[in-house]
């Protein structure tokens, strides 16, 4: 059982950097004064961790309010992730570049690859281990790796991936990725932690958020945390991000963990990595 303290907590990666087990995911944000409230709002409530994507088209905004912040650049931990029509070796290079210059920043703190574009992800990853070993990253990692696709990966390259930020919620729980995760020292993230919303349809979860007084995304965050899987909830609302970090006065018992767990249908929100539109 990984420890949980509070909103500033951290896991450590296995190459010791220590990753905030709580961020702002900024998904269908608008690249304007929607994405940069959020990363201020996000940022002044506590988080230091903040997740986009070159394909959200919003690292510009999220540059902004993180040099508008008066929190100091290197308190943050800032993600970003190669997009499919960019993997390969060179081409990674010059998108991470490009994704650098959107954010106005020096490094970035973690850089995932964010599909397992068959026939490009190791040249891909051959890219992230360059940008590492030239310190321009603190940690890389991948997105919607599963397990053949991680272990094909470290059969063919020599950093084992830091993390691995999956799809994960009661429907879809994936439990054997998450030990083999574990057994290589990878942290294993979720995204889409809310089921895009649809959380909030499972009654099912009503009696437990009354049993500890919280709403139902705090319930599912905290299983995220005690589960030692990083939650990256995604809001453009100032209440929301200030009620998804409501989670450290509070512990769910672990027949909850295991009721919890049991909601698993192994159904997807997004889609199948086996099986994506490249």
């Amino acid at each position: 059982m990984k420890n949980i303290t509070d909103i500033r907590g951290t896991f450590q990666l296995h190459n010791g950097v220590e990753m905030p087990y709580l961020g702002l995911g900024v998904y269908l944000a608008d690249n304007d004064k929607e994405v940069i409230n959020a990363v201020q709002w996000a940022l002044d409530a506590g988080y230091r961790h903040i997740d986009t994507a070159s394909v959200y088209k919003n690292e510009e905004g999220v540059g902004l309010a993180i040099q508008n912040s008066s929190i100091a650049r290197e308190d943050i931990f800032v993600v970003s992730k190669v997009w499919n029509a960019d993997q390969g070796y060179d081409t990674t290079i010059k998108a991470f570049e490009d994704s650098l210059d959107r954010l106005q920043l020096d490094y970035l703190d973690l850089y995932l690859v964010h599909w397992p574009v068959q026939g490009k992800y190791t040249d891909t990853w051959k890219a992230l281990e360059e940008l590492y070993n030239k310190k321009r990253i603190r940690a890389i990692g991948v997105s919607n790796f599963l397990q053949h696709h991680l272990e094909d990966l470290m059969s063919h390259t020599n950093i084992v991936p830091m993390v691995n930020q999956m799809e994960f919620h009661p429907h879809l729980v994936q439990q054997d990725l998450i030990d083999f995760c574990d057994q290589h020292n990878i942290i294993y993230e979720a995204w889409s932690p809310m089921m895009q919303g649809k959380i909030f349809e499972l009654s099912i979860l009503d009696d437990i958020a009354k049993k500890y007084n919280k709403t139902v995304a705090q319930i599912v965050l905290r299983w995220n945390l005690q589960k030692g899987v990083v939650t990256i909830p995604k809001s453009v609302k100032k209440k929301r991000i200030i009620s998804n970090a409501g989670l450290f006065d509070f512990e769910l018992a672990k027949e909850d963990i295991a009721y919890i767990d049991g909601l698993d249908k192994n159904q997807r929100i997004g889609p199948d990595p086996d099986h994506i539109n490249f």
